[in-house]
């Protein structure tokens, strides 16, 4: 797997792994392993993050594992991309500089290529926010930023702010996106950007913590926008249906119906076992090859057309 795609405001692997819930779920040696594979495969973005604000007060030991893991694999910092996270739960009495030294210390690394700002419960200072986020950036602590589920009137006047006042703009939108949950990423309030080009999506909880693959995950995962995990439950059958149609697995079937959505540019997904990465790679070839026939397979199991599509649950 070596597809690379420009679309994140750098070239990046079509594939990333994330850190939520994942390398503190595997035993570490497993670990050390699964970034090796997952680096030489190509598999170079990890989206890493210090679960420590809002929902995502949990202290979490994921991120510290990672950095070890890598170290412990040999993997150089040249070798791998690294997409941290600025949180606005506490934003803006913990603030960015502030907390990217912490998260930072903590991987072992002194910058990463990018960074997501969000999410949020109330409207935050947004002006504020992007002349920050360009603070960071100058003083080159990452080199392009994207946003985390916001609601589109706050991302219209980040990008309004950051052309008026010449400051750099978001480049990409982190959004829930699957085969069943697809309102905001196709809908017109982010579909305008996207289609201007002004904005890359990169797609995450695209297996709806395990839901859509079937599975009873016995983890916390994530939130349920507009109340349609139970709806989710009852089409697996009917994705496992079309995934035997198609000779693949459920998660490639998921994987590659995100990668043939054209405005994406990079699939998160977590995994805590080797043979699920092996699997999880097939799906770049099958987008490739028959994208269009996947997403058209699967285009009546859309289950939020009726969720805002703005983001405002």
């Amino acid at each position: 797997m070596d597809e690379k795609r420009n679309g994140l405001g750098f070239a990046t692997s079509a594939l990333s792994l994330g850190s939520w819930n994942t390398w503190d779920r595997m035993d570490f040696d497993d670990a050390v392993r699964l970034i090796r594979h997952a680096v030489d495969s190509g598999v170079t973005l990890f989206d890493v993050a210090h679960y420590d604000m809002g929902p995502h007060a949990e202290q979490s030991r994921t991120d510290l594992l990672f950095g070890e893991a890598v170290r412990a694999a040999g993997i150089q910092r040249d070798e791998y991309q690294l997409c941290g996270k600025l949180w606005l739960w506490d934003y803006p009495n913990t603030g960015f500089a502030e907390q990217l030294a912490t998260s930072f210390d903590r991987v072992g690394v002194e910058r990463a290529e990018a960074v997501v700002v969000g999410d949020y419960f109330e409207r935050p200072d947004i002006p504020r926010i992007v002349t920050e986020v360009a603070e960071q950036i100058r003083l080159g602590r990452f080199d392009v930023w994207g946003v985390n589920n916001w609601r589109a009137a706050d991302l219209d006047l980040a990008l309004e702010f950051a052309a008026r006042e010449g400051l750099p703009a978001p480049r990409f939108a982190q959004l829930k996106y699957s085969i069943a949950r697809r309102s905001m990423a196709e809908g017109s309030f982010y579909g305008k950007h996207f289609e201007a080009g002004r904005l890359t999506l990169q797609a995450s909880d695209v297996f709806e913590g395990g839901v859509l693959l079937g599975k009873i995950p016995s983890r916390k995962i994530g939130a349920d926008p507009g109340g349609i995990r139970d709806s989710i439950r009852d089409a697996t059958s009917r994705v496992a249906a079309v995934a035997g149609d198609f000779g693949v697995s459920t998660s490639q079937l998921a994987l590659a119906f995100c990668l043939a959505y054209e405005p994406v540019a990079n699939v998160l997904f977590g995994v805590s076992r080797m043979a699920q990465l092996e699997d999880n790679l097939g799906a770049v070839a099958l987008a490739a090859s028959r994208g269009a026939e996947v997403r058209s397979a699967l285009e009546d199991l859309w289950l939020d057309r009726d969720v805002a599509a703005d983001g405002t649950f």
